[in-house]
């Protein structure tokens, strides 16, 4: 797959194709509910991250828009076995086809490969990409709040709750955890990466841990690639760190996995 080309705009050509796939799948919710029917029974994540000590969910990642090709020719299955035996919680896996390379395969396969929550990671913009989802066997679904109008976020948190997953409500800044809450979110992952440079910078969840409420389950995403990153969430009060890009290029992620388990 060739390298995609960036540009400041680049959000708004990722969603103009998520776009596209919504429509998809709304044209086949019928089938989709179907098969959400016969799915097998929800893992919780929610959960998962509110045991004691700090959760990691592992991702599966072929390539981002930042960071270009990362492994294009993983094998999912293979990785997130290891992920399991290092300890992982849950799993995220991608599913944008376009800049991630990411597919819904990748996604059943791995939830039939493992015993822990799979969370779907995608541009989600329509309900019926929420029943999708099950219909893959996800556990749990990501919503991006700077993706989504107010009324489309409410929307798909009550969907997800109608559908019987868990939904991840990513925040990219302050004055975006309001919205999330208003809108229902009981977990909240804050991304430490720059919508508009996909930079990262683990100050930003550090600064917006004081002002999520205590009742839900908090995700630090994107940036932790070491021990010290991970201990640094863990002193902001964070349940959870959600770690991809480190993880895949690592030799051993099972035994990265294990370190940063330990590291809170």
């Amino acid at each position: 797959m060739p390298e995609p080309t960036y540009h400041p705009d680049m959000l708004r050509q990722i969603l103009t194709t998520a776009d596209a796939r919504a429509v998809e799948a709304a044209a086949n919710i019928v089938e989709l509910r179907a098969r959400a029917a016969r799915a097998p029974a929800v893992r919780s994540l929610r959960d998962v991250l509110s045991r004691p000590g700090m959760s990691i969910i592992a991702e599966i990642k072929r390539r981002s828009p930042s960071a270009g090709s990362i492994s294009d020719d993983l094998d999912p299955v293979a990785l997130a076995v290891a992920y399991e035996r290092g300890g992982a919680d849950a799993i995220s896996v991608l599913t944008e086809p376009h800049f991630f390379a990411g597919s819904l395969e990748d996604l059943e396969v791995v939830r039939d490969a493992v015993a822990v929550p799979v969370l779907r990671k995608d541009f989600t913009r329509h309900p019926a990409q929420v029943w999708e989802a099950r219909a893959s066997g996800a556990d749990a679904v990501l919503l991006i709040v700077a993706a989504l109008d107010q009324p489309t976020l409410a929307t798909l948190i009550a969907t997800a709750i109608d559908v019987g997953v868990d939904a991840v409500v990513e925040v990219h800044a302050i004055g975006e955890i309001d919205r999330a809450v208003e809108a229902g979110a009981s977990i909240i992952g804050v991304n430490n990466r720059d919508l508009s440079t996909f930079s990262t910078d683990l100050s930003v969840a550090e600064a917006a841990a004081p002002r999520l409420p205590d009742a839900l389950v908090r995700i630090a995403e994107s940036g932790v690639s070491d021990v010290g990153g991970a201990s640094r969430m863990a002193r902001a009060g964070y349940d959870a760190i959600l770690v991809g890009e480190a993880l895949v290029r690592h030799r051993d992620p099972a035994g990265l996995l294990a370190d940063l388990k330990g590291s809170s």
